[in-house]
């Protein structure tokens, strides 16, 4: 039997709960496969542990994450901590330590989910977000010079490396190749005349070895006003650390709300754990009371056991979800309902 070694990192406020409930579900999963189980290792890190030690994390952290088979995280923040703190200091850390380069974020508007758009169907929303997740905007590099000074100076850098962009862009192709759908590049090419012009090249040059993927480029106000008046028209998408941050909270909006957002931080090669969490945050109010949505959380359990090589339950957990908001039965007040938490896992465990 396949034992898989999962690193849970509950993180801050909502983060806690909705991952107890997601570690239910997979013990569940390994009881009703039968071929494989998960080994826990818990670890109390984030913004709780910054207050007690000064730190999110032990200096030694990533040597502890590393021989893990995938990492479980929950949320980081809250309001006492600063955001810069408690995002680089964790997630960060550990999406560039673990070169997880590739952060995939699916946005589906599931049977049963709230649309804000007005006459748009299931079938018309299921596009996948691939997003550089290791360079680009959010590389760190830059300066801070004359501080509190009158001729104060910030100077803040974009990160292109030719090996960066090249790796997602074909990981991209690949995606859209195996999914037979539309690829799509986002970027920002006419203002951002050196970063996004690389980009945009790169793109072109990777595109010679798929002809046989259907390619678009636009530039990302364009691509936010399409995902509103027409969204059926993505499959694929391909863009930068930044624009894919904003974009998948507006596609997580189009596809029922942050309750439903999942996403992988991945490793491709193989080298270090890739990372599943739901990207909602923290929510710290209503940390504490029982009603935070768990389904995003469930769903990054789809997304790792895709990862591990088994789209059958990855799909199976996916069609759950969407039993759970077709019925109506068990959903949290965020969605309209009045379950709890726990009952809304209990749903999902009693359809496994």
């Amino acid at each position: 039997m396949k034992t898989y070694k999962i690193a849970v990192i509950p993180g801050d406020g909502i983060g806690p709960e909705v991952i107890r409930e997601g570690v239910r579900v997979m013990e569940k999963l390994a009881e009703a496969d039968g071929g494989f189980k998960f080994d826990f290792t818990w670890y109390p890190w984030g913004c709780d542990y910054y207050l007690a030690n000064g730190c999110m994390m032990p200096e030694n952290g990533l040597e502890l994450l590393r021989d893990c088979d995938a990492i479980y995280l929950g949320a980081v923040g809250r309001p006492d901590v600063p955001d810069h703190i408690s995002l680089w200091d964790l997630l960060l850390k550990i999406r560039k330590g673990f070169d997880q380069y590739v952060n995939l974020r699916p946005v589906k508007l599931l049977k049963g989910a709230q649309c804000p758009l007005a006459g748009v169907k299931p079938e018309d929303v299921d596009m996948v977000f691939v997003r550089e997740n290791s360079e680009g905007e959010y590389a760190g590099s830059g300066a801070w010079l004359y501080k509190d000074q009158p001729n104060e100076v910030v100077i803040q850098n974009g990160v292109f490396s030719r090996k960066g962009c090249e790796r997602v862009i074909r990981y991209a192709y690949e995606l859209a190749r195996e999914k037979k759908t539309s690829l799509t590049s986002i970027s920002k090419g006419n203002a951002l005349n050196y970063s996004m012009v690389f980009w945009d090249q790169i793109f072109k040059e990777v595109g010679r070895d798929y002809p046989d993927v259907e390619t678009r480029a636009l530039l990302v106000d364009a691509a936010s006003m399409f995902m509103v008046k027409d969204p059926k028209r993505f499959g694929v998408i391909v863009t930068s650390n930044l624009f894919g941050d904003i974009l998948t909270d507006l596609g997580a909006a189009i596809a029922g709300g942050m309750g439903l957002a999942a996403g992988a931080n991945l490793n491709p090669d193989g080298t270090f754990p890739s990372m599943f969490e739901p990207i909602h945050g923290s929510a710290p109010d209503i940390a504490g009371q029982g009603i935070a949505n768990p389904l995003a959380s469930i769903w990054a359990v789809s997304q790792m056991m895709d990862h591990f090589g088994y789209p059958a339950w990855g799909k199976r957990i996916i069609d759950i979800i969407e039993e759970i908001l077709v019925e109506k039965q068990a959903l949290t007040p965020d969605m309209g309902g009045t379950a709890t938490t726990t009952q809304v896992a209990d749903a999902v465990i009693a359809k496994l």
